[in-house]
């Protein structure tokens, strides 16, 4: 069903903690494109307030929504300790900003019921999910609610899970992409995987056009492709490679429309910043960053997604506040330093040819 589902080859990923805003969503269709707001670390109410105003607006959008992990909300005696051990590594950030560390959070799945709850109750067009699948039964609710529904893969085995799901299309997204990885499957043992490295393993294709052909001859279901896209090559060699369209996120991130703080947009365009690297120091779930002193002074962060997330929050506001790149999470793809700024038409236009 060639763009039946998306009628754009441009999508703007959903980028959680302020940046896809209903004004940014509704800049990406006016340019025509689809833009998908965040319901991650935002309240029940939040997202429903987003949705109202962005369908006021008359945009085209679609809402992305995580997947909780429960092993990771019930995590074992090891990790426990791996996460205490890390809240002491920690004290020396919160001494520099006069901050307290918050106690241990493990129950939070981002109000996962409730975000679906609502979305069965006051549908959306198109409904995607990352950080794992939501499951047969959410998937048919959603779908008799009139919603299409998405799932964010990052290998075949990924794809054909999701598949088997019934699922209406697939965004294959590559390592090379910047923010979490949405990898929900353990990656095969790797000498390359590690809390620093570039690759999360040895598996992962080159490029994306090549992750997306593979997944391609798993699946028979549509394909966006995301991950390192930033200009019309990059564009054209999804499209060749089978995807249906292109999920970008760096390449808005420093747009006028964009909801990002300043500080980020600037750290984008610095010299100072001289590559990307994927790390769990911020969160506790691997995700492509610029490479600051943080994301060097802490390699070892436990993979425990969202309670090392609550453990840096108030570090993270902090160094926000004092205008501190050093010791934010930096999120930028591979390709970070093609981010242009300007509104978001021209950003378009120039990925169009």
């Amino acid at each position: 069903m060639p763009h039946d589902l998306f009628g754009t080859l441009i999508i703007a990923a959903p980028m959680a903690g302020g940046t896809s805003t209903p004004a940014f969503v509704q800049a990406v269709h006016n340019a025509g494109g689809l833009g998908f707001l965040a319901a991650g670390y935002k309240s029940v109410p939040a997202m429903q307030a987003e949705i109202r105003s962005t369908r006021a607006s008359g945009a085209r959008f679609g809402m992305n929504v995580f997947v909780p992990d429960p092993a990771q909300l019930a995590p074992s005696p090891a990790v426990r300790a791996q996460l205490e051990d890390y809240r002491s590594r920690l004290r020396a950030d919160a001494g520099r900003y006069g901050v307290e560390l918050p106690a241990l959070r493990l129950d939070d799945d981002d109000e996962w019921q409730g975000k679906i709850d609502a979305l069965l109750e006051d549908p959306v067009e198109l409904v995607s999910f990352a950080f794992g699948l939501p499951g047969p039964d959410v998937v048919r609710a959603l779908h008799r609610a009139g919603s299409s529904v998405i799932a964010t893969v990052t290998t075949p085995a990924e794809a054909r899970q999701a598949a088997e799901q019934s699922v209406d299309a697939l965004v294959v997204q590559h390592a090379s992409g910047g923010g979490h990885s949405a990898a929900f499957l353990p990656v095969p043992p790797s000498g390359s995987h590690g809390p620093g490295s570039q690759q999360p393993g040895s598996q992962q294709p080159d490029t994306t056009a090549e992750l997306l052909a593979r997944v391609r001859s798993a699946v028979e279901l549509p394909l966006v492709a995301a991950g390192g896209i930033m200009d019309p090559a990059g564009l054209e060699a999804v499209l060749a490679a089978g995807a249906q369209a292109a999920q970008l996120g760096t390449a808005f991130l420093r747009s006028d429309e964009s909801g990002a703080r300043q500080l980020h947009k600037d750290a984008l365009a610095s010299a100072h910043f001289i590559r990307t690297r994927l790390t769990r120091a911020f969160t506790g779930r691997q995700a492509r960053a610029l490479e600051n002193e943080f994301v060097r002074d802490h390699p070892e962060a436990p993979e425990a997604y969202p309670a090392v997330h609550h453990l840096t929050a108030p570090l993270r506001a902090a160094a926000a506040a004092a205008g501190d790149a050093e010791r934010l999470n930096l999120w930028a793809g591979t390709g970070w330093q093609q981010a242009q700024a300007g509104p978001v038409a021209a950003i378009v236009e120039r990925l169009l040819g």
